[in-house]
């Protein structure tokens, strides 16, 4: 484990256990867990940071998406299908990474969460409940697409909020509602975490001692998220989706202006 003092452990679990709650209720915990990690491993190369992000993450978002998968129905098949194909999309989106400028995608993106933002605010009905109608076959086949490629290729090109949008995207296409779209994200991003942690684990960028340590508090915090989520049901939901997108709209603007 790097040589950390144990305030900053204190404060990286804390930091984790806040993420896992955020990541299991409507996703985006990233925004809170990676600058915890950058803070605290200032000397640190950044794919180890990146490794370690994901070590813990992985732990929190599956045990949400165990969670959820008891207590509510969840198209298992259909969301490791979309996971397979973020999988994917990651992969070519990291690919792409270093001949785009992010810079430029930047406004391009916070454009679309503003547009989202009011979406969910003047459409009270936005997620509250299940479409009755069936999904059809090219609907499904749409959603692989945007939410398991475009949405895939997001997180390798950029990646903050990868979860939100992940719910966001379920919830449009698919007519879910707020709780059984979050439950779904959980499983895709268990799929995408898994492909990025097994080629961290590879170069041996992970902080293996410190991600196991933070990884239990991620757990606690996750398990937490989903059992409020489905209790308090999609409204509650709908103000933490609400409150994580002005953060990340606040956090890239930050990156591109300030």
């Amino acid at each position: 484990m790097p040589d950390i003092s144990t305030t900053m452990i204190i404060v990286l679990c804390a930091a984790a256990a806040a993420a896992g709650w955020i990541d299991a209720v409507v996703g985006g915990g990233g925004l809170l867990l990676l600058p915890a990690l950058l803070l605290g491993l200032p000397a640190a190369q950044p794919a180890a940071v990146l490794g370690t992000n994901k070590a813990v993450a992985i732990v929190g978002t599956a045990g949400a998406a165990v969670t959820y998968a008891r207590k509510t129905a969840v198209d298992v098949k259909l969301a490791v299908r979309i996971g397979l194909a973020a999988l994917a999309g990651s992969m070519g989106g990291a690919a792409l990474a270093g001949g785009i400028s992010k810079d430029a995608m930047r406004p391009l993106i916070m454009g679309v969460l503003v547009v989202v933002a009011a979406v969910v605010i003047l459409k009270p009905g936005f997620g509250a409940a299940p479409s009755a109608a069936p999904v059809s076959r090219s609907r499904v086949l749409l959603t692989i697409a945007l939410a398991g490629l475009g949405i895939g290729c997001y997180d390798g090109l950029i990646g903050p909020g990868t979860g939100t949008f992940l719910v966001l995207a379920l919830t449009a296409l698919l007519h879910l509602d707020l709780v059984t779209a979050s439950a779904t994200a959980k499983i895709v991003n268990c799929c995408t975490n898994a492909g990025a942690l097994a080629m961290f684990a590879y170069q041996g960028m992970v902080f293996w001692q410190l991600a196991a340590l933070m990884a239990v508090f991620n757990l606690a915090g996750g398990m937490v998220g989903a059992r409020m989520a489905l209790t308090k049901g999609s409204g509650f939901v709908r103000g933490v989706l609400l409150t994580v997108v002005g953060a990340l709209v606040v956090k890239l603007g930050l990156e591109q202006w300030g």
